[in-house]
């Protein structure tokens, strides 16, 4: 693991931080109702689960108050980021076209979607230069 990488959360733990992203900082029975209907998950797992990721570093967890709050440690995009630079070195040896060419062949892109890889790969061409 580099330095300052939070260790990689299982599927059941990016569920959980998805919501957190999204709702923000949050309590155990409201990430269990947005988990309830997506994946079936009951209070004591989400619960279990999230005293886990406060152990392994991935949420901190506000003890203030009689209920805690629970908050994602690193942005989704940093999650992100890591997730695929693993991804990219397991699976794909490095190779970020091969990683690119099977991600767009997998599963279409809308036109939005291409514009701004396009214009991602724009700006990445200007900056080799």
């Amino acid at each position: 693991m580099v330095k300052g990488d939070l260790p990689k959360p299982t599927e059941a733990e990016l569920a959980i931080l998805r919501v957190l992203w999204e709702r923000g900082p949050s309590t155990v029975r409201e990430v269990t109702e947005h988990l309830q209907n997506e994946r079936g998950t009951g209070y004591t797992t989400a619960l279990k689960l999230m005293q886990i990721m406060t152990e392994k570093g991935l949420v901190a967890r506000d003890e203030s108050s009689r209920t805690h709050v629970y908050e994602a440690v690193a942005t989704a995009e940093t999650t992100q980021r890591q997730l695929v630079s693993d991804l990219l070195e397991r699976a794909f040896g490095g190779s970020a076209q091969q990683l690119v060419m099977q991600a767009l062949s997998s599963q279409r892109a809308s036109k939005a979607e291409l514009a701004e890889i396009r214009s991602l790969l724009d700006e990445l061409d200007k900056k080799a230069k």
